[in-house]
């Protein structure tokens, strides 16, 4: 591929010539658009030009010569830049075609955010459709930008012409002349190195000896030294650059790693005889954080740590009466200790605070925080901004509900009232927690907020602090949580975890990786604080590996909540979510002993996240591909990555097989299609099971028995890539 990429260097030079020549037709739309007619001798319009000059200003073409349509990636409404994240690998596409039976060729021009230039040949996927493509990976974090190049390939044109006409003898002589003038022309643009003019000089002179057989005349610019010298660098005309579309490319953990979220009240509190509690604090907080990094993990999130309100204080499995030793939900924020720019006193202190940051970065983990912008009825908003709520026609304050539910400790806030106002405390608030370190925010239901709110406030933020990363917790309708991706955020949360079978898995993954892959990132949360799904309240172990591992291999983001490791699944009743929810009170857990009794997946999960960090083909999203299975319970894709993107000049393949049954064993047969990872269709080739270390000989249809009270997955390498 450098080759490749080098070759497309030098046609561009050799374009040069056609983008400021004398030929009208060369200098069209060379800037995206067709030039306006001018005299070829003084530059001044033409007689004709000026009597329709006011008709014609009316309207602007935006067609160059060759037009080159449909640019992805990009937004669907191209209102936003697409994303990328830096070291991801992003395949750009157009749509180029030209009248006529002629060759077309086209490149991709990116520029970088120091202005670096990178240039990438594009090849036709589909030449029905004149759909043409190229991958490349950005490796710089700022704004990209980026266009397409089409030309008229005339020695494309030409071989393919003369290829039917000469052997047929039809034009024979006219057909060499032709071919000789093109090596003549190309001979005087001095871009394929210093040997090519003399070369092609003497070529276009064999040709026109009509003493020599046209079949040797024919050999001689087919084979050998001509042919690869062109290939350098197409002898081309008719340039046309399409428009300019740009690709924000942010840092690597706004687009791939894995999360794990704990309550830091929960970590090291203590129950006494009497019923009362002393909470978990940071600094005890800060001792589970090794245990955390042991399993593999990037990012710790945690929910609020601002003070809790008491009046309407949720008690016990969200009981409507708290009894004074429930320390309340932590969305319930603000009290006479502060609100969201404060820090819940039983938590510790400011710098309290900020050792626990410290120590999560010693351990290479980054701390997400949790940001409601909501009240509970004691915050100082109340008192100080009561234009920031709902006021209801009988003198009170609106609280949230969303029928059937009623958050009775919660105010919601109404952006519209004084849109000004609330931007501006909204804004400070997070700048308080950014001057404190945090760089990574978990937004809780954004989608109660006004798009144009988030649209503002994460273009404020990231014009000031490009580093920071907003993960949108929205589990609603779909062009919300579109728009929240579109406007802004770097990551979401998704349905994956109401997505169980074979069929919605396929289709889900499908949206994600190709629909919707430009601007919104999926974040495989497999459980949280508020969702427990039926699968994994029924499905045992087996479950909880099944949904673990199809989580940390089918996208580049993932994340459990504690307690996941040591399956945790009793709901509580009539609710998909645990019961005794740590949501609303204390929750310590015996980590010690259940490593001791072996009763945790803390291993598998390390498992898993050593894997992911081992194989670069895992931290992509666009490059999933599903394989037909016999069985409807037996999912199967692959996740390939070229030997040019991996960094350690071998191509990468991963092949899941997973068994979507925790209850019963299945057997089937996975059919495989090898041309998805680099492979020819009759290959075969050596897999590991990267989880148990077995080895198999596969090829395109391979026998697989997965038990879900042993393995439910196959996670394969495919070893032979390493020679491949």
């Amino acid at each position: 591929m450098e080759a490749l990429a080098s070759a497309s260097c030098g046609a561009h030079a050799a374009f040069n010539r056609f983008s400021y020549g004398v030929r009208v037709a060369d200098t069209q739309a060379a800037e995206g658009g067709p030039a306006t007619t001018r005299s070829r001798s003084t530059g001044v319009r033409s007689a004709q030009a000026r009597r329709t000059s006011k008709k014609a200003e009316a309207w602007t073409p935006v067609l160059g010569r060759i037009p080159i349509l449909d640019l992805s990636p990009q937004q669907p409404d191209d209102l936003w830049p697409a994303k990328a994240f830096d070291g991801e690998v992003v395949p750009f596409g157009a749509t180029v075609f030209k009248e006529g039976h002629d060759v077309i060729g086209a490149g991709l021009v990116l520029t970088s955010p120091t202005g670096r230039i990178v240039r990438r040949p594009m090849v036709q996927v589909n030449p029905g459709l004149g759909r043409w493509a190229a991958s490349a990976k950005v490796d710089e974090v700022g704004p990209w930008t980026w266009r397409v190049e089409a030309w008229l390939d005339d020695w494309g044109t030409w071989l393919h012409d003369a290829g039917i006409k000469i052997p047929a003898g039809i034009d024979v002589e006219l057909m060499f002349e032709e071919g000789a003038r093109l090596l003549e022309r190309a001979a005087e643009e001095g871009t394929r190195g210093e040997d090519a003019p003399a070369l092609f000089r003497d070529t276009a002179g064999a040709l026109r000896d009509a003493g020599t057989d046209p079949q040797t005349r024919w050999g001689i610019v087919t084979e050998g030294r001509v042919a690869d010298t062109i290939a350098l660098a197409p002898i081309a005309s008719l340039l046309t650059h399409g428009p300019v579309r740009t690709l924000r490319v942010e840092r690597l953990r706004a687009g791939y790693g894995a999360w794990y979220e704990f309550f830091p009240r929960s970590e090291g509190a203590i129950r006494h005889d009497d019923g009362s509690w002393t909470s978990g604090t940071f600094r005890t907080a800060a001792l589970r954080l090794p245990a955390v990094a042991e399993m593999g993990f990037d990012v710790v999130y945690v929910p609020p740590v601002n003070p809790i309100g008491r009046t309407n204080r949720k008690g016990p499995n969200n009981t409507l009466t708290a009894g004074p030793n429930d320390p309340g939900s932590p969305y319930g924020i603000g009290s006479e200790a502060g609100g969201h720019d404060a820090i819940h006193p039983d938590l510790g202190t400011e710098q309290d605070f900020l050792d626990f940051l410290d120590a999560a970065k010693r351990l290479n983990l980054e701390v997400a925080l949790d940001i409601a912008l909501q009240a509970s009825p004691d915050h100082p908003w109340v008192q100080e901004h009561p234009e920031f709520f709902t006021t209801l026609a009988d003198g009170s304050i609106a609280y949230a509900e969303n029928p059937p539910k009623k958050y009775q400790d919660i105010y919601p806030l109404n952006f519209d009232n004084d849109p000004e106002g609330s931007y501006a405390e909204m804004r400070r608030v997070f700048q308080v927690w950014i001057d404190r370190g945090v760089r990574i925010f978990r937004i809780d239901n954004p989608h109660t907020k006004p798009l144009a709110f988030w649209e503002r406030l994460l273009h404020d933020v990231n014009a000031a602090h490009p580093d920071v990363i907003f993960l949108a917790e929205a589990f609603t309708r779909p062009p919300m949580m579109r728009g929240l991706a579109k406007v802004g955020f770097q990551q979401s949360y998704t349905y994956f975890t109401w997505r169980n079978t074979k069929e919605e898995l396929t289709e889900y993954l499908v949206e994600l990786s190709q629909e919707t892959a430009d601007y919104m990132r999926p974040n495989f949360f497999v459980n949280t604080h508020d969702i427990l799904t039926p699968y994994l309240q029924f499905g045992g172990w087996a479950a909880y590996k099944i949904r673990a591992a199809l989580a940390a291999t089918s996208v580049p983001v993932w994340g459990v909540y504690s307690g996941y490791e040591l399956v945790e699944n009793v709901a509580r009743p009539g609710a998909e979510e645990n019961i005794d929810n740590e949501k609303y009170e204390y929750r310590p857990r015996d980590w010690a002993k259940a490593a001791m009794l072996g009763t945790t997946l803390a291993p598998y999960i390390a498992r898993l996240n050593g894997i992911r960090r081992s194989h670069p083909a895992l931290g992509q999203l666009r490059n999933i591909h599903f394989h037909w299975t016999e069985s409807d319970a037996v999912i199967a894709y692959s996740k390939h990555l070229d030997a040019e993107f991996t960094g350690t000049g071998r191509p990468d393949t991963i092949i899941v097989v997973a068994n979507l049954d925790p209850h019963g064993v299945r057997e089937t047969v996975v059919h495989l299609d090898p041309t998805a990872f680099g492979r020819l269709p009759g290959d075969s080739f050596v897999v590991r099971d990267l989880i148990t270390g077995a080895r198999w000989q596969w090829g395109a249809d391979d026998y697989v028995r997965l038990d879900p009270f042993t393995e439910p997955v196959h996670v394969l390498v495919v070893e032979d890539d390493q020679d491949h």
